[in-house]
């Protein structure tokens, strides 16, 4: 039997959840991932623990929001990842993790500024932190989707990372990524903080990422 698309994009979600949790950016049931499938989208449920999630516990979300009969619930913040799927046709997969270093500058409201030149990842200059909301809301899917705008990553005050890319693995990359300059931002507080690039060499890096590595 060959896997149909949902399968390997329900293959694909439980991956990256068991990858987060392996990779240290995520710790129990915190965190979600989801994937474009036509006008639904997969998400992964509220409360299931990676090490027991399987491709079936992935929830597909209708394009009214409805979900099948039998399903878990979706996760908490499926509204977020509906809306920035809808709102971003050139990404298919969304990734929010509370790993540390990123949680730390969150919780701290510090935006990662143009300190390294892999901060450009995001897809700016500088890693924006996102007005704070109460989990699972409207207003923080509201307050995420207008701090990305274009870019591909951003910190959510008092919470931890949100990433939005074309695949769940560059999505996944990204998030990893993230927590790493936000790390390596919160090891040059303690020395006095970091030298920042000036803008017109974040602009040169920003021009090389649109043609780095393999397309």
């Amino acid at each position: 039997m060959t896997m149909t698309d949902e399968d390997r994009l329900r293959a694909g979600v439980v991956a990256v959840m068991r990858a987060m949790d392996a990779r240290g950016l995520n710790r129990g049931t915190s965190g979600n991932v989801s994937a474009r499938l036509g006008e639904a989208m997969l998400v992964s449920p509220s409360g299931v623990p990676p090490e027991r999630l399987t491709p079936d516990a992935v929830v597909r979300v209708e394009a009214d929001g409805s979900t099948p009969a039998g399903s878990l619930k979706p996760s908490s913040e499926w509204r977020m990842h509906w809306r920035l799927l809808a709102l971003r046709p050139d990404c298919n997969a969304v990734v929010h993790c509370h790993s540390r270093h990123a949680t730390i500058l969150a919780c701290a409201n510090k935006p990662i500024p143009p300190m390294h030149y892999m901060v450009a990842v995001g897809g700016g200059a500088s890693v924006p932190v996102a007005p704070y909301a109460t989990f699972g809301s409207d207003a923080l899917a509201d307050t995420v989707i207008e701090t990305l705008g274009g870019r591909y990553a951003a910190l959510m005050a008092n919470h931890g990372q949100v990433v939005v890319a074309p695949s769940l693995e560059l999505a996944l990359l990204i998030a990893e990524e993230i927590e790493e300059q936000a790390a390596v931002y919160w090891g040059t507080i303690a020395l006095g903080g970091p030298v920042l690039l000036d803008n017109a060499e974040m602009a040169r890096i920003l021009d090389r990422f649109r043609s780095y590595g393999q397309k």
